[in-house]
């Protein structure tokens, strides 16, 4: 009990509890501008006379611009300042934001949106790093539980919002929200977040920006982001010459920081014991979770039979769960250890998606959401304890470049679980032409979908284990 003691006698000062709120807030309008477009691309395929892929641009803008970009912004801000870019990065969410509210056509729209992206970008990858300076140590693990909890509550929240505004308003109003709360954001970060200590960081009189480095890195992910997501399901040519273009670019970039003195990214990161298993276990835990995001509302439709009003209520119940979880999960990996939650998180992973590969069928709709009541709290632990094991230790020179990549594991396993899982899902029912099959048929592609699922969570238990995280670093 003496460390649940020492644990309450450091409460969070005033300072500090106010800058954490204003990464909170930061997180939260970086989430709810991921999911809130999705809601409007019927309407703004009508309002533009627009193809569906074409609008579909909108969304796949600020997923490239974040996914190509987050490592660098994230290195940008140890350089230049993480207080100083944070803010940059609000200010220009924001004024994306209403760009994109005002946009007289399609392309601006698009064009909006990823300078928008380039703004959630360095939301995402600071906010992380940030913690790391502004908390102290014994509650990290709280702090990026709390962070975990505003990214689902964003994320939730996005369809449900953008549907009542796009109702009341039009389509426009989406994006004015967005560029509100991101001035709400950028207010309370100049207002919270201390001018002294999250500055430049030391990094040597001659360290620079590695231009070279971020543009080979930038265009390597955004082919790999392109090939996984183009075709909507149908690997063709383009993206097989994708994925070509994004392994000769990772070769490539590979080559480049080894030869430069101020690399983009130090390739000794690669190899640390603790952060190179934490990268691989949050792609691989993030693949699975876009699985349910995939393959849910086809079964819970098509299986099931269930109402799309139906549908989107049940596929509420994982960021409910997720936001309720978030905090507490903290708490857990701050009075347990990051290294032992890691593996918690991930156990409860593997029972989660063993019961979604088994329950639903024979339970419906109980048995779909007693399952993801199991997953969603694997889930948040693992985030928080993952990231926890991370950021606690990290050289403060590095805290923004390994909080990018932290970030882009993440958003790597979302894309690749979108293509990846969602092919398993088709071949599984026999069919691409997933609304047309027989209800049975997709019943059984869920119950192999997940099964595979509960195999890959297998392998990132592995690699936790295998990672040996309880040893500090340099140990």
């Amino acid at each position: 009990m003496a460390d649940i003691a020492e644990i309450r006698a450091a409460p969070v000062s005033r300072s500090t509890a106010g800058a954490l709120a204003s990464l909170s807030l930061a997180m939260l309008v970086s989430s709810l501008a991921t999911s809130i477009a999705n809601v409007a691309l019927p309407t703004l395929s009508v309002v533009f006379a627009a193809s569906f892929p074409a609008v579909q641009w909108v969304v796949l803008a600020y997923l490239l611009a974040i996914t190509a970009l987050i490592v660098s912004v994230g290195r940008l801000g140890d350089l230049v300042g993480r207080r100083l870019l944070l803010i940059a990065g609000l200010a220009l969410f924001s004024a994306a934001s209403f760009a994109a509210a005002l946009a007289p056509s399609l392309a601006l729209l698009i064009a909006a949106r990823a300078v928008q992206g380039l703004g959630a970008a360095v939301m995402m990858a600071l906010t992380i790093a940030v913690v790391g300076e502004t908390v102290p140590k014994e509650r990290i693990g709280s702090a990026m539980g709390l962070l975990g909890t505003m990214s689902a509550i964003g994320t939730a929240l996005g369809p449900s919002l953008g549907g009542v505004l796009i109702a009341a308003l039009g389509w426009r109003s989406i994006f004015l929200v967005n560029a509100a709360l991101g001035g709400v954001a950028l207010l309370a970060a100049w207002r919270a977040l201390p001018a002294a200590g999250i500055v430049r960081q030391a990094t040597g009189a001659k360290a620079r920006f590695d231009v070279p480095g971020t543009l080979l890195l930038a265009a390597t992910l955004a082919a790999y982001a392109l090939a996984m997501t183009i075709g909507r399901g149908h690997f063709g040519g383009l993206n097989a010459a994708l994925l070509g273009a994004a392994m000769v670019g990772a070769a490539l970039f590979v080559v480049a920081e080894a030869r430069v003195a101020s690399p983009l990214v130090k390739l000794a990161l690669l190899r640390d014991r603790v952060l190179a298993p934490s990268l691989a276990m949050n792609a691989l835990v993030s693949t699975v979770m876009m699985a349910t995001l995939v393959v849910g509302p086809f079964f819970l439709s098509r299986a099931l039979g269930l109402s799309e009003a139906a549908t989107g209520a049940v596929l509420s119940i994982g960021p409910v769960v997720s936001a309720v979880c978030g905090v507490i999960a903290g708490r857990i990996v701050d009075r347990l250890g990051a290294a032992a939650m890691v593996v918690a998180g991930l156990a409860l992973m593997v029972a989660g998606c063993a019961a979604l590969a088994a329950l639903p069928s024979l339970f419906g709709v109980a048995g779909y959401a007693a399952a993801i009541a199991v997953l969603t709290p694997g889930y948040q632990l693992f985030q928080a304890a993952n990231n926890t094991a991370v950021m606690a230790d990290v050289d403060s020179s590095e805290r923004g470049v390994v909080s990018g990549m932290l970030s882009l594991s993440r958003n790597l396993g979302l894309v690749t679980g979108a293509a990846v899982m969602g092919a398993v899902f088709a071949f599984a029912v026999g069919t691409r032409d997933i609304a047309a099959a027989a209800p049975a048929a997709v019943a059984h592609g869920m119950a192999m979908t997940f099964a595979v699922a509960a195999g890959l969570v297998a392998v990132a238990v592995a690699i936790g284990f295998v990672g040996d995280r309880g040893k500090p670093r340099g140990a």
